[in-house]
């Protein structure tokens, strides 16, 4: 096996740089910095028998003498806005994101790993699993499920499939109001269609040696997911 993995699991250092990645995808927001401010609410002072809260001026506005301005009154300001100031993108120097990497493909060959992230696994599978190249000129699912079959990995993509759930009343489609397990990841040197084939096939991802990332082999920061590896794949980690 190519030696990156041989290297030490570190979860600490995959958390981080999963979060890092998660927090770049974040959108910016804030509020408006006049919202409720635009108001003439003072406050009438002491000696009245009032609460000495900020009341609107006037005889005859439809809300004369009502409290307005403040935080605990109705159309007034936030307590606490949001403000697009706010720093929400995090970083992470790159040897720190490159050893992330290298951890979270280690943890792919640990089977304790694995098996405690929830994949199902056969007893007599031995991990890295490894396939040759053709699989990634597969252009259709059920070519991808056969491979799947036997490989003994089939049981852990029901498990996804059982694990669906809709929220809120959605509809159930895929990536509308739809939460569901995460299954196998397919990692190849070369996408020739197997991308497009593996797209029907619940929790299945595909992805490119190149471009692998910790939040793809550790989604939700845990490390071990259960990964299918081509020979070229495991030619290039080599180096």
């Amino acid at each position: 096996m190519p030696d990156v993995f041989h290297t030490p699991l570190r979860p600490d250092l995959i958390k981080r740089a999963v979060i890092t990645a998660q927090s770049h995808r974040f959108q910016p927001q804030g509020r408006d910095p006049m919202a409720g401010k635009r108001t003439t609410a003072e406050s009438f002072g002491v000696g009245r028998a009032l609460a000495r809260v900020p009341r609107v001026k006037g005889e005859r506005h439809p809300r004369a003498s009502m409290a307005a301005f403040a935080p605990s009154t109705v159309k007034g300001r936030v307590t606490h806005p949001i403000r697009v100031e706010k720093a929400i993108s995090k970083d992470l120097n790159g040897k720190e994101r490159k050893l992330a990497i290298r951890s979270a493909i280690a943890a792919t060959a640990m089977r304790e790993i694995v098996k405690g992230r929830g994949h199902v696994l056969a007893e007599t599978a031995t991990l890295p699993l490894v396939v040759s190249d053709e699989i990634q000129a597969l252009n259709k699912a059920s070519a991808v499920r056969d491979i799947m079959r036997t490989l003994d990995v089939w049981e852990d993509v029901m498990r996804v499939v059982n694990s669906r759930k809709a929220r809120g009343g959605q509809r159930h489609r895929r990536g509308k109001g739809m939460r569901q397990a995460v299954g196998p990841l397919i990692v190849v040197s070369d996408d020739k269609g197997l991308g497009k084939a593996a797209g029907n096939i619940p929790g299945t991802d595909v992805a490119k040696v190149s471009s692998l990332s910790a939040e793809l082999l550790a989604p939700g920061t845990h490390a071990g997911r259960l990964t299918i590896w081509s020979e070229s794949a495991l030619k290039i980690l080599a180096g």
